[in-house]
């Protein structure tokens, strides 16, 4: 019988992970998985450099990410850094045309390029783009509506805000096809050519239903959606997220997100997910692994 030492139990633990994975590989072998990447993820040195080693193993092994990145802190630090007062309405960025520059100067330049430059580095082939280019993404002006005291609604206009309108992603579809990974800054272009700011969850949303993408993965900086006795709900279909909102249970900054995923699964997109990017690989640890971490959103049915 063959003496099993100390280091070689740890190679053959090491070797019994790849082999767990190995199902997953299989099943998702050119599938397409959109991943908007925020938060903490985007600014810690080490989740940065752990989301960039998680896209490009995902890409060697044969799946194609699409990733979507927001960028709301560093845009308000710039902008103060300019003499210029962040302002928000009901979370929504009031946008003029002076910020507008300022936001697309940030998200599409400094902060895409980062990423763009951080897969590259661990051996990715990232290509940097907006919603402007290619005409990925038509946007129109997004719409506020807040009620008074008196049960009145009003408008009000936030400026170059936007919401998408339609996804054109022949673009993604070329890049994907030659092993370019995309990472897509969340601007889009108007009727009349005007820039919009679009909320990254929903263009994450958008882009994975234009795709018909496998799945739609949300990074966040919680640990996924807690149920009314504060525990981590790990699965949920469509119809107990609608109960969890009418309760109020889900609420606040956590609404868009749900939304985009509800709109994803309507739209053809097969599973979401709400997952904590706080995490070192949190996205292998949700793709290859029975457990998963955070939330999963399916359509009802799905196992």
């Amino acid at each position: 019988m063959i003496h099993i030492t100390d280091q070689m139990e740890k190679l053959i633990e090491k070797a019994n992970i790849l082999i767990e994975a190995l199902p997953y590989i299989r099943n998702f072998y050119g599938k397409t998985f959109v991943i908007k990447y925020g938060g903490a993820a985007q600014i810690e040195d080490e989740l940065k450099n752990s989301f960039a080693q998680d896209i490009v193993l995902l890409n060697f092994i044969g799946i194609r990410p699409v990733i979507v990145h927001g960028g709301g802190p560093k845009i308000s630090a710039t902008m103060k850094m300019m003499g210029k007062e962040p302002a928000f309405v009901q979370g929504q960025r009031i946008t003029d045309k002076e910020t507008m520059d300022i936001v697309e100067m940030v998200l599409g330049g400094l902060i895409n390029k980062e990423i763009v430059a951080l897969i590259n580095r661990h051996g990715g082939k990232a290509v940097g783009l907006s919603g402007k280019d290619g005409g990925l993404i038509k946007a129109k002006k997004k719409v506020v509506r807040k009620k008074s005291e008196t049960g009145q609604v009003k408008l009000i206009d936030i400026g170059l805000v936007g919401e998408v309108e339609d996804v054109a992603p022949d673009i993604l579809k070329a890049l994907e096809s030659d092993g370019f990974i995309p990472v897509i800054s969340p601007i889009g272009a108007g009727g009349a050519g005007e820039t919009y700011n679009i909320n990254a969850d929903y263009v994450a949303s958008a882009i994975a239903s234009a795709l018909q993408a496998e799945k739609l993965i949300l990074l966040t900086d919680v640990p996924g959606i807690k149920d009314s006795n504060e525990n981590i709900v790990s699965s949920v279909d469509k119809k107990g997220i609608g109960n969890m909102i009418d309760k109020a249970v889900i609420s606040g900054g956590m609404l868009p997100k749900v939304q985009a995923c509800l709109d994803a699964l309507e739209a053809g997109v097969k599973k979401t997910y709400i997952i904590d990017g706080r995490v070192p690989h949190c996205l292998l640890l949700e793709i290859f692994t029975k457990e998963g971490i955070g939330t999963e959103i399916i359509s009802k049915g799905q196992q």
